[in-house]
């Protein structure tokens, strides 16, 4: 059961993009990802068709046009080097993305109702939010929420790790529309840091809410691996100890609100409850709008 909600790195590429998650291709109506992978003065063309997107360095810099506007992209050297910028590209549009030095982009995306203009994202405008404690603490870049950037549909973050520590924790879900709770569909992309042997390794954890809500996901995940959570109770996300670990949250769902609303499992909701007496992990923030080390 686990493998149908598991995409392995390449197992879903086309030409220049490594990962191709669509919502025909997920099973469900709103929520989809690539990541596109671009050489030394490589470039790519592509229609937005139906779905507003937002192109998001990962590693590398880019120029993008659209809609008559280009946006020069600074972007980073990795996802644990810096906060990026980006550019937001709507819906029935086509954009041109090229990149000097090569790089790869994560282009997260929603189904949309509305054509909004093409932006850029400075990396001085996004929210770096510390949350948590402890063993919980976790860095999150709210470069796409309802409260820090204009989007039909699209709702996206990035959450950073510390090696060692749990995030998306305590386990939690959104997939009813109700007080306190939004339907949200969710895509987890994740990178891990790498150790003197090589690449990392992280873990992931999703499982049933209720009838009809039915999903069982313990799985290892490594750099370029995805996870889709239509429904379901999420968490933990697991840092190995030596690795740092990075997701691209990408949500969307049927709300008109654009709503970002979610309910923890009540088995371990009271965690929360202990961080008060617990300070924040010194690690972070593991990145800023500085470049640090990668």
């Amino acid at each position: 059961m686990s493998e149908k909600y598991v995409v392995r790195r390449g197992e879903t590429s086309d030409g220049d993009f490594e990962l191709v998650v669509t919502p025909e291709s997920a099973g469900w109506g709103y929520s989809s990802l690539r990541v596109l992978e671009l050489a030394p003065g490589g470039t790519a063309e592509f229609d937005t068709g139906p779905d507003e997107m937002v192109l998001l360095p990962l590693s590398g810099g880019a120029t993008v046009s659209c809609d008559g506007e280009k946006f020069e992209l600074a972007g980073r050297g990795s996802v644990f080097s810096r906060v990026t910028d980006f550019a937001y590209l709507p819906m029935s549009s086509r954009a041109q993305v090229s990149s000097v030095d090569g790089g790869r982009f994560a282009l997260p995306a929603a189904r949309a109702t509305r054509r909004l203009p093409a932006r850029y994202g400075p990396a001085e405008g996004v929210g770096v939010e510390l949350r948590g404690a402890g063993q919980a603490s976790r860095q999150v870049n709210n470069f796409c929420t309802p409260e820090t950037f204009e989007a039909d549909k699209l709702i996206a973050v990035e959450v950073l790790t510390p090696a060692g520590n749990w995030s998306s924790y305590p386990p939690h879900k959104h997939d009813q529309a109700r007080d306190g709770e939004a339907e949200l569909e969710e895509i987890y992309y994740f990178e891990v840091g790498s150790g003197p042997a090589g690449e990392g390794i992280g873990y992931q954890r999703v499982y049933g809410s209720g009838p009809g809500r039915e999903i069982d996901v313990c799985t290892e995940v490594r750099g370029g691996d995805t996870v889709l959570i239509p429904h379901g109770w999420h968490g933990p996300s697991m840092a190995a100890p030596g690795y740092p670990l990075y997701y691209l949250n990408v949500m969307a769902g049927p709300s008109p609100d654009r709503a970002w609303l979610i309910c923890d499992d009540p088995a371990h909701g009271w965690v929360r409850d202990t961080w008060a007496g617990q300070a924040l992990d010194s690690r972070l923030p593991l990145t800023s709008t500085s470049e640090l080390p990668t």
